[in-house]
Order: structure tokens, then sequence, then C-alpha cells
């Protein structure tokens, strides 16, 4: 009698590629052909970026963080089904904020699994800072999420303390070094854990010129060694009313050198749009304020 497992392997990693192919994020490809879907379900953070200002009602700005609106679990189901029936090529459903899925962990869950309910198919993806990954991460590879994005911007507590604020963990306020030592740390032991359990993790990269863009590489090799799936490194964008506010953004000749350099040890995504919380459509064409008036009417 021949042994199943390895085929069984085999069929799990094929079905997964095939999901992959229609991720717009993960494949250069698929961001032409498939649209995703944020909800933005997830408003708390629990570390304060100095290069974030989280505007949850700014309309005129395409940046992480944004939202015209927070929205409930049950709104977010209702929400999909019309969007959905909108674009037939919505592939992705993803959870980006406007703070961290896993800061509100609970709602990020139940959104998740009203819409898996309804459309089984789906592919589903969150994004993190990666604080609370290592409490968290059981219960994404439970819900059968195979696509995490991870924002690791260093891997040296000195430069983390120039980042960071502060770090919110376990009911208690870190700043400086030992915010940043505990942030490294668990952003260490949630990929490594997920990419163990078979979930691609792409590692997303804010490129701060004179703070960390000198380290880049280094975190790159590093999530490779933890079996990251493939890194993004993104200009930063100066945003009034933060500390980095006056910093300059790095041009795209920079980037690309540093893509460049980083494509030696993984795979890089270079047509990322450092999408809103609720973006809609493809990567190239948000949509989302088309169905601004769609929420109120189904509360």
């Amino acid at each position: 009698m021949s042994c199943l497992c390895n085929q069984t392997n085999n069929n799990q990693s094929t079905k997964l590629m095939e999901q992959t192919s229609k991720h717009p994020c993960y494949s250069r490809e698929a961001h032409h052909k498939y649209a995703r879907m944020h909800l933005p379900v997830a408003p708390q953070c629990n570390i304060g970026c100095n290069y974030c200002n989280r505007k949850y009602d700014c309309t005129n700005e395409s940046r992480p963080g944004v939202t015209s609106q927070v929205i409930t679990p049950i709104l977010a189901q209702q929400k999909f089904i019309v969007v959905k029936e909108k674009f037939p090529n919505l592939s992705v459903v993803g959870i980006a904020g406007p703070g961290d899925a896993l800061a509100n962990w609970e709602s990020t869950r139940e959104a998740i699994e009203r819409i898996k309910a309804s459309n089984p198919e789906m592919i589903f993806c969150l994004s993190t800072n990666g604080l609370m990954l290592p409490h968290y991460a059981p219960e994404i590879v439970k819900l059968g999420i195979k696509h995490v994005t991870v924002t690791m911007n260093t891997v040296n507590p000195e430069t983390g303390a120039k980042i960071y604020q502060f770090v919110h963990y376990q009911g208690k306020k870190y700043t400086g070094i030992e915010g940043a030592k505990i942030l490294l740390q668990n952003q260490l032991t949630g990929i490594q854990y997920l990419a163990g359990q078979g979930v691609l993790v792409k590692v997303n990269i804010v490129m701060i010129k004179g703070i960390n863009d000198q380290e880049i590489s280094e975190v790159v090799k590093k999530v490779k060694q933890l079996g990251a799936f493939m890194s993004n490194i993104m200009p930063l964008i100066p945003v009034e009313g933060t500390v980095f506010a006056k910093l300059p953004s790095t041009n795209m000749k920079e980037l690309n050198q540093m893509r460049d350099l980083c494509q030696i040890d993984l795979q890089q995504m270079r047509h990322c749009k450092q999408c809103r919380a609720d973006a809609i459509g493809l990567l190239s064409d948000d949509r989302s304020r088309e169905f601004d008036a769609v929420s109120p009417n189904l509360i």
C-alpha cells in the first residue's frame, strides 16, 4: 500500500500556489487581473510608529492607516457581498487596519469567519506589526489564512528605538530600546512559526533615509533565514503631524537599487501601491469611494 503523505502535501502546495497566483500583492501578474478588498475592522494599534498618522475619515489620501470609516464584522460581511457582486474578479479579502489586525483580533477573526462561511473559496490575508504574533499565530493557521504580511523595519533595537515611540504589550507601555527589543523578538518568533506552518509571509520594510536605509539588506537576509516568502521595500511617506514629517521620501532610483540588492537574497514585491485600509479593486485602480454610501444603508 503506497503512502499518501507526499501526495497530500503536494496537493496542499499546489492549492496554495494557485491561490497565490490570484493574490495581487503576492503576484505581479495577478495585480492586473484580480481585485482585493480591505476590511477596516481593526482601528486600534499597539505600537507608535514615527511615520504613522491614522485618519479614519480621510477621503483624499491613499496610504496605510487611512479609511473613510471603521466597520463592524457584521457590516464587513454585508459589504463584502455587495462588493463581490460588483467585482466577480475579487479574489482576496484582507485586513490591514487602520490599526493592527492582531491588536483587534476578536473583530479580525469574526470578520474572516463570517465571510469564510459564505464564501469558503475566498483568499484571506492580514497585515500586522507582529507584536502579537506569538499569541495568535496558531489561531491564524487554524483559520486557514495562508498569506500574512509583517511590517518589520529593522533587526537592531537601537534603530527600532528611533522608529517606534512606544510598544503596548501585555498591559504595559514600553519605550526606547526596551520596547523595540520586545517587538523585534515577537516579530522574529512569529515569522518563523508561520513560515514553518506553511504560511507565506511577506515582510514589509519602510525605507527611512538616515534611519534604517543602511540596514535593510540585513533585515531581508534575516527574514529569509526565518522562511519568509518575499519582502516589500516601501518608501517613507512623510505625513503631517508625525515625527518623521520632515524627513525626505525615498525616490524610485534609490528604492529600486535597494530592491535589486535584496533580490539576490529574497523575492521582491515591486508593484506595491501602499494601499488604504479600506481599498477595493485593482491595486492600480482603487474604487473604494464608490462603496462609501453602501455601508450606512446596510446597518
